[in-house]
């Protein structure tokens, strides 16, 4: 009696030390996710000289990353071209298509550029007009370090809201067609977004 009643202890007592471990398991797993904030979403967009892979950061530019998703998601990007290209400066594009008519867009979002995120070689960011709050669709790749384009003291920038991961030789490819057959700063092959393809 008194081995089965020990065996009971001991299975009890194993059964609350796991008990006890996996909780610890989950509120670590738990703390760590608070901690690093929402995982950031993969885009991939397929062009005509090869594949580019965005991360986004939701956690750092909530709005603009929520607003570009939902440009993914209807379609909105595909063949639309990429019809600003400066060596050096940045690849632009998601608003034109193939014979640049502009697309129809929705309201702005609001200038998130005060993330902390820097307009550095690789890093993805809104187009806008001189209003802070203008940006709608297009947006650009960093070809170099542009410290222009990050906010100033009160003064909004250009919000950053992802970056290359993967294929930033393709925009360098890009940024490498001729330009001014058509317009001063387009491709004189234009270069498509073929798919946008969220991850």
């Amino acid at each position: 009696m008194r081995t089965t009643v020990s065996i009971l202890q001991a299975c009890c007592r194993q059964w609350l030390l796991a008990t006890l471990l996996l909780g610890s398991v989950f509120c670590a797993v738990t703390t760590q996710a608070e901690q690093t904030g929402v995982a950031p979403s993969r885009v991939t967009l397929e062009t005509d000289l090869g594949t580019v892979v965005l991360q986004l950061y939701p956690d750092k530019a909530p709005a603009t990353v929520a607003n570009f998703l939902q440009y993914a998601r209807d379609g909105f990007y595909d063949l639309t071209i990429f019809h600003r290209v400066i060596p050096g400066f940045v690849v632009q594009g998601g608003g034109m298509t193939y014979d640049f008519v502009r697309k129809e867009t929705r309201d702005p979002v609001v200038n998130e550029s005060n993330n902390g995120l820097l307009n550095r070689r690789g890093t993805v960011a809104m187009a806008r007009m001189r209003d802070p709050d203008s940006a709608t669709s297009q947006f650009y790749v960093n070809l170099g370090n542009n410290s222009n384009l990050n906010p100033v003291k009160k003064q909004p920038g250009y919000t950053v809201f992802g970056e290359v991961v993967e294929g930033m030789d393709v925009i360098d490819l890009i940024s490498m067609e001729p330009t001014g057959r058509f317009r001063a700063e387009a491709p004189d092959t234009p270069v498509r977004i073929l798919k946008v393809t969220i991850e």
